[in-house]
């Protein structure tokens, strides 16, 4: 299902791709304008409470990484540094979602516990990342783990949407625990990932 997704996706990719390129767009323009749009999004939109529409907006501007890579390939401008930046600013859109929900707790949302929580999922979510590029480095992989990056935003932006909803009234109100549960599962999930990453780097050195 997954593979006739992402074939149906880079079908309407690919003729916004051709016109970016015609009209002298770079992958790495497009790489920028959608950190910078999905960081904005975040950091506006879930602070003020506007949980229901941040999401889309947030995701809107996400779906450029998958733009950015299907315009390099069309022009053969695969680089290192490409990979990097691409790589690099990704952490930057994967915190300011985690930091606009611990603003809106810390203010609209009324708890600090669950500030607290965003905050550890935060941590746990650049620590996933910085275990699989600190054993890149040292010549091997850790991309085991249940917390993949496409997982964290699907699980954040989906239950962000559902809280937004019953925010308002679209959902029944105890949809409003949705997010409190994903900002545990996300922590946990996250604290896993790292253990089964460092013991798939410990036992590669080992080997």
């Amino acid at each position: 299902m997954l593979e006739r997704f992402r074939a149906a996706w880079a079908k309407v990719m690919n003729p916004i791709a051709d016109a970016l390129l015609r009209a002298h767009v770079t992958p790495d323009m497009v790489t920028w304008v959608g950190t910078i749009g999905a960081c904005a999004m975040a950091l506006i939109c879930f602070p003020q409470g506007w949980l229901w529409q941040g999401p889309w907006l947030v995701t809107l501007f996400i779906f450029s990484d998958s733009l950015d890579g299907n315009m390099a390939r069309k022009i053969g401008s695969h680089s290192q540094w490409g990979a990097f930046l691409d790589s690099t600013l990704d952490r930057f859109g994967d915190a300011a979602i985690f930091v606009g929900v611990a603003l809106y707790y810390a203010g609209p949302g009324h708890n600090l516990l669950w500030t607290a929580m965003s905050l550890a999922a935060l941590v746990f979510a650049m620590a996933t990342s910085y275990v699989r590029a600190r054993a890149e480095s040292l010549g091997m992989e850790a991309k085991v783990g249940i917390a993949t990056r496409a997982d964290r935003l699907l699980v954040s932006l989906l239950s962000i949407e559902i809280t937004g909803l019953a925010r308002v009234g679209v959902f029944p109100h105890w949809c409003l625990a949705v997010l409190p549960i994903a900002l545990c599962y996300l922590t946990l999930a996250g604290a896993i990932t790292v253990a089964q990453r460092m013991v798939a780097v410990r036992r590669g050195c080992q080997s």
